[in-house]
Parts: structure tokens; sequence; C-alpha cells
């Protein structure tokens, strides 16, 4: 048997074919400006710019307009509890309408507060009265700082009138007219319902996969612009073989991305205080899955970018759509069962969704065990469909070269023999 078929010899020519592409792989990545952008400054800069956005967690300030046709005690003491709170601020009292909602065109203001004029008589008279909150829906963070300031402020105003309008002999009456259910407000997960420790990891799961698909298919249409057959697969005998070339390349990605999501989910949520309540072992468990499953599939990706710039025209644009139909910022029942089906041909979806409920609210592998199942199965089926894409680039270029060289050998024929083959 010929040395170059024994089996140990073949697993030998194989190992020693991979770790030469992951190191060809690893000296191609340091040398494309584009990819190093992609592979390290996007994912060490992103997350400290998207933290930095969102530190304040909650909205402070909010500008609120008021008109007050009252002008009585009680509305008063109303707006000056309204201005006391940290979330709200009363830039002016307007007389009307009208210049109260000039204030909101011109964004001196994103809410109206109105009292109407029998605000106070109707409190004092035992009748029910009505204060008006406008707001001009222009955030959502606004619109809730409006709307829990007012309805507190409410509600301490009203229990204050009921025991003035019904004395009563004890203290502890008056706490029962006062409160009859005391309830207690408790914010599981993410103590300062603030935005950022909300958005932030999803956004970082996210970067992982839109960065590795960028770079890999950025480096895939460099090939191919670089290879005279223009194919994904440079001519080479280390790169004969499907496994290898697959397996090297993937080992390079993953060796360059433990180091980015060291940063991104270590560093960062301790630098900035957010939320890291997941087992460290778990959050490995998880990202291991998740990070074979975007490897894979910026591989086959790869295999349809004919130029360095196609990955930035198709994908840079999907960031956005990605983080809506993960399910964080839309709950993913309301999500059409349309979108929710191609929000599962990116790992994104079940790695946002499992990777919050770790690391927010401290779930454990069993208990994102779907997601978890779902990442493998998408890291198998795109291994499956990059051995697919890359097995199909070897065998293109070994076609392409036997017809130059059929071409060749027919033109150097023409040449020795013209009177067989007359011009």
């Amino acid at each position: 048997m010929k040395k170059e078929h024994r089996l140990h010899y073949i697993i030998k020519e194989g190992i020693l074919d991979s770790f030469y592409i992951w190191k060809e792989e690893i000296r191609n990545v340091f040398k494309d400006k584009g990819v190093i952008i992609f592979f390290f400054l996007v994912p060490f800069l992103y997350p400290i710019l998207y933290s930095f956005m969102y530190n304040n967690e909650i909205v402070h300030d909010a500008k609120m307009v008021v008109v007050d046709q009252s002008d009585t005690y009680l509305s008063r003491d109303f707006i000056r509890r309204m201005n006391a709170s940290s979330d709200v601020k009363i830039v002016g009292v307007c007389p009307d309408m009208e210049a109260a909602k000039k204030m909101v065109d011109n964004k001196e203001a994103y809410a109206i507060l109105y009292f109407p004029t029998d605000f106070s008589k109707d409190l004092n008279t035992g009748k029910r009265t009505t204060v008006s909150l406008y707001t001009d829906m222009s955030s959502l963070l606004f619109y809730k700082a409006f709307l829990m300031t007012a309805t507190t402020v409410s509600l301490e105003i009203g229990n204050e009138v009921r025991l003035h309008n019904h004395p009563n002999t004890t203290d502890k009456q008056d706490e029962i007219l006062i409160e009859p259910v005391p309830y207690e407000a408790i914010t599981m997960f993410n103590t300062q319902t603030g935005f950022g420790s909300f958005l932030v990891p999803a956004i970082l799961i996210l970067i992982i996969q839109q960065t590795l698909i960028l770079g890999i298919c950025m480096l895939g249409g460099t090939t191919r612009e670089k290879n005279r057959f223009h194919t994904l697969v440079p001519v080479s005998r280390h790169f004969s073989g499907t496994l290898r070339i697959v397996f090297g390349k993937s080992l390079a990605y993953i060796l360059i991305y433990v180091i980015v999501c060291l940063w991104e989910f270590a560093a960062v949520p301790k630098i900035f205080g957010f939320p890291m309540v997941g087992h460290p072992v778990t959050v490995i468990l998880f990202l291991l899955p998740y990070l074979f499953a975007c490897i894979f599939f910026s591989m086959t990706m790869s295999g349809f970018m004919k130029t360095r710039e196609a990955p930035m025209m198709i994908f840079v644009f999907t960031s956005v759509m990605l983080v809506f139909i993960s399910g964080v910022s839309w709950p993913k029942e309301a999500i059409p069962p349309f979108w929710r089906a191609v929000g599962y041909i990116f790992p994104s979806t079940a790695g946002i969704q499992g990777f919050i409920r770790i690391n927010t609210s401290g779930a454990l592998l069993h208990d994102v065990i779907h997601e978890y199942h779902t990442l493998w199965i998408q890291a198998g089926f795109y291994f499956v469909t990059a051995c697919i894409i890359y097995r199909y680039q070897i065998l293109r270029s070994r076609k392409l070269i036997i017809e130059q060289y059929e071409y060749m050998k027919n033109k150097q024929n023409k040449r020795l023999n013209p009177e067989i083959h007359p011009e």
C-alpha cells in the first residue's frame, strides 16, 4: 500500500493541513484592515459606546409644562410634588392649552399636565376629579417617567384628602382608611428598571454574530478577488480537503472570539455595573454553541459573497430587524409566525433569548434548554452547509484547473502541428 493511502498518514496530513490553514487564516485576518475593524475594533468599542449611552439607566428631569386652570393650594401642591421628583422637571406654567402646545411643538417640553377649574372644589366636596396628562410620545422613557410620577403624586394627594374628609379616632384606623390593602413593588432581576440593563446584554450577543458575519464574509470576498479562478478555495495542496478547511478556519475564529467574549461578557458588565447573576460555567456552556453556530453560519454565507463589499450591503442593515424579531424589544409571542420562523435562521434569536435569562435572571442551563438545543442544531446544520459550500468550491477549482490545462495543451498542440490544426 502506498504511503499516501495509509490511514495514519491521511490523518496526520489532515491535522497538519488544518494547522496550516489556521495559520494562514490568522495571517489573513491581521493583514486585512477591514477585518481587523470588525473582529477587534467594533467588538471592543461598541460595548463601551452603548454602555456609556445607557449608563444612566433611567430618564431624569423629563420636561413638562403645566396648565393650571384651578390655581389653588391643592393644584400648586400637586405641581410642587411633581417637580420635586427626580424623573420630572416642570419648565413652565401656561395660562391655556394653546401656549402649552406651542412649547411642546418647539420641544421645550414633552408633556402637558392639565388641571380643570373645578379640581380643588371637587376634591373638597368629595367628588371625583380629573388631572389630564398629554404626552407627545416621542420617547417611551419620557412617557413612563411622566405617567409613573403623576400616578404616584395623585395617589398620595388622594389619600391625604380622604383622610382629611373622614377623620378617625386612632392612627391604626387612619392607616386602614388610606391603605386597606398594603402593597410592595419589587423589581426582580433589574432593580433599577434601567434601559441599559435591559438592552445592552442583547446588543452584546448581536455584536458577536454581526461582526463574525461581516469579517468572515469579507475574508471570503477578498479570497475570491485574489484567486485567479474567483473561487473561495485557494489553489494549494493544503486546501484539498473539506474538513481540514472548515476546522482550520473555524479554529482561527474561535481563538479570536474567546478574547472578544471575555471582554464583552466579563469586563464590560463589571466596568459599568450591569447585572451579572448568571453562573460563569452556565454562561460559558451557553456561549459555546452560539459561537459555533455564528461561525459556521458566517462561513456558509461567505460562499455567496463575490466581493469584499458585498457583506456590507447585505448584512449591515439587518441588525435592527434582528433585535426586534429576537423578542427583546417586542414580546416574541406577539411576533407573527412568519417572522418568528425567519428569526430562527439566525443564531442571535435563540442566543439573545437564552443569554438574557441566564445573565439577568440567573437561569440555569436546563431553564433555557430549548434555546440551548436550538443553538446546537443550528451549529450542526450550518457546519454541514459550510462543508457543502467548501466542497463545491474545491471541486469547482479542480474543474477550472483541468479546463485551463486542457486549453493550454490544445493551444500548444496547435503551435506544434499547424498542418493538422490550420488557422
